[in-house]
């Protein structure tokens, strides 16, 4: 989820953390399915209470365990297609269950219905950007492109739900979701442009071999 030099700098920072749990035994995988736990409950215990700015400290906090795991993996030699995998799959759990916390504290206590409504937009959205990709991929064409990819998504939801956990107006939340879906709605269409051209050049390719 983060870019190149983001990445550099925080596997520097998580490298003694990674050893210490290596040579204790703790595998990569055992931290990525932790962190998802991590995610899932502070988003779906601490947001539909209110809490959203110790949500978003909690959430932020275990999301880091998407870097820590892959540098066990790679200082144990265990880097693979099945860590791959899996640390996709539980991006989407994560992703899932930080909107859908912020919709049950829309639509209870929040109170505030609209948000509630952008909320779930860009669950859905977030979930078919992600498909896309991964289908286009398995196809084999490139779909790696768009404004909002999943780290955008996730800072923006973050930043945006802490502030109002700290006193900004809800609606500002609101508009920032809003923002979030259309952004996620214009990086699907992006990516559906961007196979299909691929799909024309390659059907070309083979018409003229």
């Amino acid at each position: 989820m983060l870019n190149r030099h983001a990445r550099t700098l925080f596997t520097r920072i998580f490298t003694p953390l990674a050893r210490f749990l290596l040579d204790r035994g703790v595998t990569a995988d055992a931290v990525t399915i932790m962190g998802t736990l991590g995610v899932v409950l502070g988003a779906l215990v601490l947001f539909p209470l209110g809490e959203l700015f110790w949500g978003t400290v909690a959430i932020t906090l275990f999301i880091f365990s998407d870097v820590l795991d892959g540098v066990m993996a790679r200082l144990a030699g265990s880097s693979g297609d099945w860590g791959s995998f899996l640390d996709s799959a539980l991006d989407r759990v994560q992703d899932a269950a930080v909107f859908l916390g912020l919709m049950l504290w829309f639509f209870g206590p929040g109170d505030l219905a609209p948000a509630g409504i952008a909320a779930a937009a860009c669950l859905i959205l977030g979930q078919l950007v992600s498909y896309v990709r991964a289908k286009a991929e398995s196809l084999g064409f490139d779909a790696n492109t768009g404004i909002a990819e999943r780290a955008e998504r996730l800072v923006v939801t973050l930043v945006f739900a802490g502030l109002t956990g700290l006193g900004l107006d809800p609606w500002v939340l609101t508009g920032a979701l809003i923002l979030l879906a259309m952004a996620s709605a214009i990086t699907v269409g992006q990516r559906v442009a961007a196979v299909y051209r691929q799909s024309r050049d390659r059907a070309a390719q083979w018409g003229h071999d």
